[in-house]
């Protein structure tokens, strides 16, 4: 729910029928948590500072290499209405001579907020303060990272502007891979790292977890999660669209939706001139003589600005113009949906997916706050109207439907919602095969 917690020092608000919430801030708990206003990390476990990447300084620096062999490099800043934004995003694995750029940004886009009872609609990055809602991380939330302090824009607090809030760390996600060798006794498998980045950001009674995951595979997965608490203020859903929570029937919290909205723009190989392909497969009943039904795969470039929607058999990928592996394949990452309840109430969120041309005045989702022309438009669905694709955006939308249960008091237990890129011919084999496979790349013997 979105009715702001007591905060501390003067803070605006904003009142909606009984729901009152605060358009930023940061919470005593929070601050409790060890504010800290030094500009360098801090102590999770402190680490030695690498050579700064191109296009930005040490301090803002993210480089990791994998205990499986995989680097990965990027740049953060932090922006006053998206929060964390991740720049020159690059992935190397072993047996490549030289990292591979994917991303030139990514970041979050807008999180639209609807109750299901028509009082209220939020856009909690450009309307309610979620940059300013950074909240300290204690060394225990960033187990074997490191916290970076964070000088928060426009802060709310101008005497202690810097929030250690930046966690970088690594973790295990289990097996990379299996398989069985040539006998019985031969297995070959490895357990599966990540680099993980993240923030949290309080909006009113609401914690969002912004995370990133960069797999030793290549795979880029993004998640926001809900968490904090519900707002025993908003228990008054008297018409039928809450769920009781508590003792009895007499406190029903609002049900509403968090539709999440990422932009991504893809700089694969080092160029913005990224091709956008859609495929589509169709599936026959079995002809005389086979066995099983028939798949057909069609491929369709899209040279124009898309809003598209999920199907069955449908999948999207982003190519590289200039870039190709040692198979001589070109460079792509297929995007991977994850679960999605899609809203119909507005016309941007009634689309899993939009790919516009870059204009630079097109920063957010909906409420967008860039300094575009008078009748461009404030949300992404307007953008999209037949221009040519040169410089492709992704905007990616995933949507929740939140009806409370008891089980989310008290504190709420975190709801992931997100998608993710995967590497589709990026590298001429797995890029953690095993050096004993390394020869068995396209046709090779059989095992015995």
């Amino acid at each position: 729910m979105h009715v702001q917690r007591p905060i501390s020092g003067p803070r605006p608000w904003r009142t909606s029928r009984a729901r009152t919430r605060a358009a930023v801030g940061l919470s005593v708990v929070a601050l409790a948590a060890g504010a800290m206003t030094g500009a360098g990390p801090a102590s999770a476990q402190p680490k030695t500072a690498a050579a700064p990447a191109a296009g930005c300084s040490a301090a803002y620096k993210i480089q990791q290499k994998l205990s499986s062999g995989t680097t990965w490099t990027m740049c953060w800043r932090y922006d006053s209405k998206a929060g964390l934004v991740l720049d020159d995003v690059s992935y190397q694995p072993k047996g490549e001579t030289k990292p591979i750029k994917v991303l030139n940004s990514a970041r979050l886009a807008q999180i639209d907020v609807p109750y299901d009872d028509g009082s209220v609609e939020y856009d909690d990055l450009t309307g309610f303060g979620f940059a300013q809602g950074l909240v300290n991380l204690a060394p225990g939330e960033c187990p074997g990272g490191t916290i970076k302090s964070v000088k928060v824009p426009d802060s709310w607090d101008p005497q202690h502007p810097n929030v250690n809030g930046l966690c970088t760390t690594t973790r295990s996600r289990g097996h990379a891979y299996r398989m069985q060798g040539d006998s019985a006794n031969k297995v070959y498998q490895q357990q599966g790292k990540d680099l993980l980045v993240y923030t949290v950001n309080q909006v009113g009674w609401y914690e969002y977890m912004t995370e990133w995951r960069f797999q030793d595979d290549g795979t880029i997965n993004m998640n926001v999660g809900a968490t904090g608490s519900l707002s025993y203020e908003d228990y008054d859903a008297g018409d039928g669209r809450g769920w009781p929570i508590g003792k009895g029937a007499t406190a029903s919290a609002t049900s509403h939706t968090h539709n999440v909205f990422w932009r991504l723009d893809f700089g694969l190989d080092g160029s913005s001139k990224t091709k956008v392909e859609q495929y589509d497969s169709k599936v026959s009943a079995p002809a005389r003589g086979q066995e099983a039904p028939s798949a057909k795969t069609t491929r369709t470039k899209i040279t124009k600005e898309l809003a598209g929607d999920y199907k069955t058999y449908r999948w999207w990928r982003m190519v590289s113009a200039t870039g190709k592996n040692k198979d001589g394949h070109a460079r792509s990452y297929e995007i991977v949906p994850g679960p999605t309840t899609k809203y119909p109430g507005r016309s941007f969120t009634q689309h899993d997916l939009y790919v516009t041309e870059y204009n630079k005045c097109e920063q957010f989702a909906s409420n967008n706050t860039g300094s575009c022309p008078a009748g461009a438009g404030k949300s992404v669905d307007k953008w999209v109207n037949g221009q040519t694709l040169t410089h492709p955006i992704l905007w990616m939308n995933v949507g929740f439907h939140h009806i409370a249960r008891d089980e989310d008091q008290q504190p709420m237990p975190v709801h992931w919602q997100g998608f993710s890129i995967a590497p589709r011919d990026v590298t001429a084999m797995n890029p953690l095969t095993p050096d004993a496979l390394a020869a068995q790349n396209g046709h090779w013997e059989p095992r015995s």
